[in-house]
C-alpha cells in the first residue's frame, strides 16, 4: 500500500506542474496575428523593403516625364548706363524687362516611350518586391513564434521529468532505509536527477535564447506566445498533388514575377538602344514679351511682343558604332535576363516540392508520435505496475518516463513544424497572405 500511494503522488505532480505553468502563461501570452502585426511595423528587414518599394514607385513615375510636354518660364530686368566720346551716344540710360514662355511636347521619340513602360515594369516590380518581403516575415514570425512554444515545451516536460525522477528517488531512499531495495536503484535514481537538472539548464537556456530572438523580431520585452489548445487538429495538404503546388508556383512566386519583370525591361532596353537609329519629332512653342525704356540708338519706350510655332526633326546619321554596339550589349543582357527567368523558374520548383514533401513527412511524423506517445504510456504504466509487484526495478521505470515525456515534446516539434512548412508551402507557390495566420490563431489558446 504504500508503494501504491507514492506512485500515485509521482504520477500527479508532474501533471500539476505542467498545468501550473500552463495557466501561468496564458494570462499574459499574445496569438500569431497580435505579433505578425507588432512585427510588421517594427522589423528593420521589412521596414527597408517598405521603404525600397516606395523609392521604386516613385523612380518608375519619373520616366514619365519624357512623354508628357515640358514648360518653362523665364523673365528678366536690366537697367543699363551708357558713356560714350561721342556725345550721340553719351549720357543714356535705359532699362529692359523681359518675359518668356517656352514649351515643348514629344511627339516621336520611341527611346522616350520604352523607357515610359521600363517605368511602369518597375512599378509591377516593386510591389512584388514588397510582396515578398511579407511573406518571408510571415514566415520568420511564424517560426520565431513557434521556436519559443517548442522551446516552452521542452522546458515544461523536462521540469515534469525532473519532478516524477525527484520523487521517484525519494521512494528509492525510503525503500532502501527499510530494507526493500538495494542501493542500486537509489543511485540509478540519483544520476537521472542529476542528468535531468543538466538537461533543464540547457532547456531554460534554449527558452532564453528563443524568447530574445522574437523580441528582437516583434519589437517587445518579454513577448508571450499563446500555446496550442488540446487537442490538436492538423488538415492534410489540399491539393494533394505536388505538380499543380508547382504549376501554381512558377505562376504566382514572387520570385518568378520578379525574374519575368526583369526579362520585360531587358526586352524595352532593347527598343531604346534600337531607337538610337530613329529620327525624333519635337513640337515647340514660345511666346516672348518685352518692355524697353530706349536703347543705346533709340530712346522712348516700347513694347516687343513675339510668337513661335515650330517641328523639330532630328535624325542620327553615324555615332562611331556606339549604338550597334550598345544593341550588342543589350541583347545579350536579354539572354541573362532569360537565363535567370528559367533559373528562377526550376528554384521555385524544387524549392516547392520540397516544401510539399517535406509537409507531406511531418504529417506522418505527427501520427507516428502519437502513436509513440500512446505505446510510451503504456509502456510507463506497466514499468509502474512491475516496479510495485517487484518484477521491474526503478530504473526501468524512470526510463520508461523519460522516454514519454522526449514523446511527448517531439510531437509538440513535429506539430509545430507542420504548421510552419504549411505556411513555407504557400510561401514557395506564392500565395501567402497574413489572412493565412487567422487559420493558425484558431489553433491556439483564447
Amino acid at each position: 500500500m504504500n508503494r501504491i500511494r507514492q506512485s500515485r503522488s509521482f504520477s500527479l505532480l508532474p501533471l500539476l506542474v505542467a498545468l501550473g505553468a500552463g495557466c501561468a502563461g496564458v494570462a499574459q501570452a499574445q496569438s500569431l496575428v497580435e505579433l505578425f502585426n507588432a512585427a510588421k511595423g517594427y522589423d528593420a528587414s521589412y521596414q527597408s523593403a517598405k521603404s525600397q518599394a516606395d523609392a521604386t514607385l516613385a523612380h518608375g513615375e519619373q520616366a514619365r516625364a519624357g512623354i508628357l510636354p515640358t514648360v518653362g518660364l523665364g523673365a528678366a530686368v536690366s537697367q543699363t548706363s551708357q558713356d560714350s566720346s561721342l556725345s550721340a551716344l553719351s549720357g543714356k540710360n535705359y532699362g529692359l524687362q523681359s518675359a518668356t514662355l517656352t514649351a515643348s511636347q514629344p511627339l516621336y521619340r520611341p527611346g522616350n516611350w520604352a523607357s515610359f513602360a521600363q517605368g511602369k515594369k518597375s512599378t509591377e516590380l516593386a510591389q512584388y518586391q514588397l510582396l515578398a518581403a511579407e511573406q518571408d516575415l510571415i514566415v520568420r514570425v511564424s517560426q520565431a513564434f513557434f521556436d519559443v512554444l517548442a522551446a516552452t515545451d521542452s522546458l515544461t516536460y523536462v521540469r515534469s521529468l525532473k519532478a516524477a525522477v525527484a520523487e521517484q528517488l525519494a521512494s528509492a531512499k525510503r525503500n532502501f532505509e527499510v530494507g526493500t531495495s538495494t542501493i542500486v536503484d537509489t543511485r540509478d535514481a540519483q544520476a537521472r536527477y542529476d542528468l535531468t537538472v543538466a538537461q533543464e539548464l540547457a532547456a531554460d537556456n534554449d527558452l532564453r535564447v528563443k524568447s530574445l530572438a522574437l523580441d528582437q523580431l516583434v519589437g517587445q520585452s518579454g513577448a508571450e506566445p499563446k500555446p496550442m489548445r488540446a487537442p490538436v487538429l492538423l488538415d492534410a495538404v489540399q491539393p494533394d498533388d505536388v505538380s499543380l503546388w508547382v504549376q501554381q508556383s512558377e505562376a504566382l512566386n514572387p520570385l518568378v514575377k520578379q525574374t519575368e519583370i526583369a526579362l520585360d525591361v531587358a526586352k524595352l532596353e532593347t527598343e531604346k538602344a534600337q531607337a538610337g537609329h530613329k529620327p525624333t519629332l519635337d513640337l515647340g512653342a514660345s511666346y516672348y514679351a518685352s518692355n524697353n525704356n530706349g536703347s543705346s540708338t533709340a530712346s522712348g519706350n516700347y513694347n516687343l511682343n513675339q510668337a513661335s510655332l515650330g517641328l523639330s526633326f532630328n535624325l542620327p546619321l553615324f555615332a562611331g558604332y556606339s549604338i550597334q554596339n550598345r544593341v550588342k550589349e543589350t541583347l545579350a543582357l536579354e539572354d541573362k535576363a532569360r537565363s535567370d527567368l528559367d533559373g528562377a523558374k526550376r528554384s521555385v520548383a524544387q524549392g516547392t516540392r520540397s516544401a510539399f514533401f517535406g509537409l507531406q513527412s511531418g504529417l506522418s511524423q505527427v501520427k507516428a508520435y502519437e502513436a509513440a506517445e500512446a505505446s510510451s504510456q503504456s509502456a510507463l504504466d506497466a514499468n509502474k505496475l512491475g516496479y510495485q509487484v517487484g518484477v521491474k526495478i526503478n530504473i526501468d521505470v524512470l526510463n520508461a518516463q523519460s522516454q514519454l515525456y522526449s514523446t511527448k515534446a517531439s510531437l509538440a516539434k513535429a506539430r509545430y513544424d507542420v504548421l510552419v512548412g504549411g505556411l513555407k508551402l504557400r510561401q514557395a507557390t506564392g500565395v501567402l497572405k497574413d489572412e493565412d495566420l487567422l487559420a493558425i490563431n484558431a489553433l491556439l489558446v483564447p
